[in-house]
């Protein structure tokens, strides 16, 4: 006779009203007993992507010291949602001969019908939690973009308040006392004779502390980097758009009456910075100039791009959009790799390319660019840029037809004023357009004396060091996409 008991099992990850309790899933699986009786495990508060819970994992010592003769649970969602974890459990429900029996799906594993109708419904119960993922995920960037404050606690030198933003409840950033001292960081850092050893020294002798505790380096170079402190002005739009940043809100915003967020974008997904509603405390020039002494500051760089290539952070596969990494080969050849094809071959990828010939390439369009924007150049002003200025150009022309349009509504019978007032809107509207061009392409202008420099450097390009060579490229490119048979060059000139 078989002394060993049935096991009933329950997991409730949220106690929500529209979630079945764990006491209510029992009730399910004790009616499936008619009578009999059975040990109770049960993990409160845990999600089921994993099996890495403690009632459930008392449960598998039991199956495995011969305890358990039968698993039964309301669904079988409760054990698990991962399709990889379920095949497992049923090979050491197999190997220890335990049935398995859910209440509300009734599959008998004994037959080969019943396990493959079990697989079928674990496959659903995956892309169900996939599609979660997705919708929270969609959910928060959405919100991300609007300026919505997305994270736990509030930085350094800030709280936390309350506010309705377009009618969705958010919070806002308020100063407290702590800013001076924030404030204290970022001035002393930008004299160029302090470290972070300096700052966190004067710390300890003032008997200053950081949420209870002494500071730390890596603290303070985690504080500076942040740019919820800066005032948001075009300086700063400038600076995140020659970083390769997805700008979400409107040039015209960056007043520097307000901060802004800076968003970790999705992967292989640019960053996202949008304005916030708090005011900075920080003046756009001492930030900068932090970041520029940051940048040549080879401590505490936590997540810094590879330095294997000069392109890096630039180069894109052509046909997915993720970026392609370096793989160092056996024959120590490095080759350049799509990311997502690597991770689980959805991508097709470039091709196979080496570090040498994408940097030969990319090399070779530089000087051709260059050549042809000096000749642009010649004779004509410093700071000249063609875009630029056939941009501002056809700003000057609208804004001189709504001007003429404007003279005319005075004394303008009925029928007249009514195109006027129309026309006047649209070209409102492509005033608008322009004014973004023009704002990004002051972002991103080259004057005459950068580009000798530049210049100067191409025609050294072996003898140049790899941090010239990365300033070269990200003055001149915004994006390269590889594709199997050529590039494709997305300049800033």
């Amino acid at each position: 006779m078989d002394s060993r008991i049935d096991a009933i099992y329950g997991r409730q990850s949220i106690d929500k009203k529209d979630s079945i309790s764990i006491e209510s899933q029992f009730e399910f699986c004790r009616y499936e007993l008619k009578g009999g009786g059975a040990k109770e495990y049960e993990d409160k508060g845990y999600s089921g992507k994993n099996i890495e819970r403690p009632g459930f994992q008392q449960l598998l010592k039991d199956i495995e010291a011969g305890l358990i003769r039968r698993v039964i649970v309301y669904r079988l969602d409760r054990v698990s949602r991962s399709i990889v974890d379920f095949a497992k459990l049923m090979e050491l429900f197999k190997q220890y001969d335990v049935e398995f029996v859910s209440c509300t799906e009734k599959f008998d594993t004994s037959t080969p019908m019943g396990r493959a109708m079990l697989n079928i419904c674990i496959v659903f119960a995956q892309l169900e939690r996939e599609s979660i993922q997705m919708r929270v995920q969609d959910a928060f960037y959405s919100r991300c973009s609007k300026g919505y404050y997305m994270r736990g606690r509030a930085p350094y030198g800030f709280d936390t308040e309350s506010i309705v933003m377009d009618g969705v409840k958010t919070k806002r950033l308020v100063e407290n006392a702590e800013m001076e001292y924030a404030k204290s960081i970022y001035e002393m850092y930008a004299k160029p004779e302090t470290s972070y050893g300096d700052i966190a020294r004067y710390f300890a002798e003032q008997g200053i502390q950081v949420y209870g505790k002494t500071l730390k380096r890596g603290f303070v170079a985690q504080l500076l980097k942040n740019p919820v402190y800066v005032q948001a002005d075009m300086a700063i739009y400038e600076h995140f758009k020659a970083q390769g940043a997805k700008i979400e809100s409107p040039p015209e915003l960056f007043t520097g009456d307000h901060s802004c967020y800076l968003y970790q974008g999705r992967e292989g997904e640019e960053n996202i910075l949008v304005i916030a509603p708090h005011k900075g405390c920080i003046s756009s020039a001492i930030w900068l100039k932090v970041q520029r002494k940051l940048s040549q500051n080879t401590t505490f760089q936590n997540g810094r791009k590879c330095h294997n290539t000069w392109l890096a952070g630039k180069i894109k596969c052509g046909c997915c959009g993720y970026a392609l990494v370096s793989l160092n080969a056996a024959n120590g050849v490095t080759y350049m790799r799509c990311k997502q094809r690597m991770e689980n071959k959805s991508c097709p990828g470039p091709g196979t390319l080496t570090k040498h010939t994408l940097e030969e390439a990319v090399y070779g369009e530089m000087v051709k660019k260059a050549r042809e924007f000096q000749a642009l150049t010649d004779s004509k002003t410093e700071g000249y840029h063609p875009k630029l200025t056939a941009a501002r150009a056809e700003l000057a022309r609208i804004e001189g037809e709504i001007a003429k349009l404007i003279d005319t509504l005075a004394g303008a019978n009925p029928l007249l004023l009514q195109y006027a007032n129309s026309r006047i809107e649209e070209l409102d509207a492509e005033r608008q357009k322009q004014l973004k061009l023009v704002a990004d392409l002051t972002a991103n202008s080259v004057s005459a004396s950068q580009l000798q420099r530049i210049t100067d450097h191409l025609k050294s390009w072996d003898k140049v060091g790899f941090d010239d060579k990365r300033r070269v490229v990200d003055t001149l490119i915004s994006r390269i996409e590889v594709f199997g048979d050529r590039l494709t060059m997305h300049w800033k000139i």
